[in-house]
C-alpha cells in the first residue's frame, strides 16, 4: 500500500470501501459474543492462553508447519527439522507480542525488528533489520513479486507514519493493512508471514477490539486455507478497491472464525470438558 500523496487518513478511506463496513460490524458482533460469555468473567486468562496456543498453531500451519494442536501442546523441543523450527518461532512470537503493545504506537519499526530477532533466534547480521540490496528472502510459500529493498524501506516508513499518526480507521482495516503490507513487502530475510500475523494480532489487541487477545485471527486464516489466503493477498497487492476490500473482508472472516473458536472453548469450559 503506497501512502505517497495519499489523503491524510488513507486507512479511514479504506473503511468505506464496498462491503468493508459490513465486515467491520460482523467482526464487532463476533468479538462481543466471546466477551459476553459468562466464562470470560471468571476464566478469561485460560481463554487467552488457549487462544494464544491455537493462534500460534494456525500461523505456523500457513507457513508450512501444519501440526495437530495436541502435538503443539505436547512438544517441548522445537529445534529439530524445518517444521519444528517454524513452530518454535511462532510460539516465541506469540509469547513476545504481549510485551510489545506499549511500544507499537510509538515505534512500530522497532517492534517489527524485535519480532524478527525473536523469530529467527540467531546472531546472523541479517537478523533484526530490514533486508538490504539483493539479500535473498526465505519465504517459499509466498510467490508474490518481491519489492526491492529501496521500495521496502519507503513503504515501511509510510506504514510506520500511519500507525504513529493514528486515525479513525476501524481496527479491522488497520490490522488487515499491516498484515497485508508486511507479507507483500517481506521486509526481512525470513519469517515474514509469521511476523505479519503477529503484527495483525498486536493491532487487534492494542486497538481495544480484542484487548484480552481471545479472538485469534491466525486460527481463521488457517481454517480458510492457504489457497484462499494467497488469493486474498493477490487482491491486496493489486491495490484495486475491489482487491483491497476482498483482503479486508478475508481478514474479517478470519477474526470471526477465531472468535468462534474461543467461544467453543468457553462452552467446553462451561461443560467442564476442558
Amino acid at each position: 500500500m503506497s501512502t505517497t500523496g495519499a489523503a491524510a487518513d488513507p486507512l479511514a478511506a479504506l473503511g468505506s470501501l464496498p462491503g468493508v463496513p459490513e465486515s467491520v460490524e460482523s467482526v464487532r458482533k463476533a468479538v462481543d459474543r466471546v466477551y459476553g460469555h459468562r466464562i470470560m468473567r471468571r476464566r478469561s486468562n485460560e481463554i487467552t492462553s488457549e487462544a494464544a496456543l491455537r493462534g500460534a498453531r494456525g500461523s505456523a500451519a500457513l507457513s508450512g508447519a501444519d501440526w495437530a494442536l495436541e502435538e503443539v501442546r505436547r512438544r517441548t523441543d522445537f529445534s529439530g527439522d524445518d517444521e519444528a523450527r517454524v513452530m518454535g518461532a511462532t510460539l516465541r512470537l506469540t509469547a513476545e507480542a504481549g510485551q510489545l503493545l506499549s511500544i507499537w504506537r510509538q515505534s512500530p519499526l522497532r517492534v517489527l525488528a524485535r519480532l524478527h530477532l525473536v523469530a529467527a533466534a540467531s546472531n546472523d547480521d541479517q537478523v533484526g533489520r530490514p533486508r538490504k540490496g539483493a539479500e535473498p528472502v526465505d519465504e517459499p510459500l509466498v510467490e508474490l513479486p518481491l519489492p526491492s529493498a529501496e521500495e521496502v524501506h519507503g513503504r515501511l516508513e509510510g506504514l510506520s507514519e500511519l500507525i504513529i499518526a493514528g486515525g479513525s480507521a476501524p481496527a479491522l482495516v488497520t490490522a488487515a493493512v499491516v498484515h497485508g503490507e508486511l507479507v507483500a513487502l517481506r521486509p526481512f530475510t525470513s519469517h515474514n508471514g509469521l511476523i505479519a500475523r503477529t503484527a495483525e494480532r498486536i493491532v487487534l489487541v492494542g486497538s481495544g477490539l480484542d484487548p484480552k487477545s481471545v479472538c485469534p485471527a491466525e486460527v481463521g486464516h488457517a481454517e480458510l486455507g492457504r489457497a484462499a489466503y494467497l488469493a486474498a493477498l493477490d487482491g491486496y497487492v493489486s491495490g484495486t478497491p475491489e482487491g483491497m476490500a476482498a483482503w479486508i473482508a478475508h481478514c474479517g472472516k478470519a477474526i470471526e472464525l477465531g472468535a468462534r473458536e474461543s467461544t467453543a472453548v468457553c462452552e467446553a469450559l462451561q461443560r467442564g470438558a476442558a
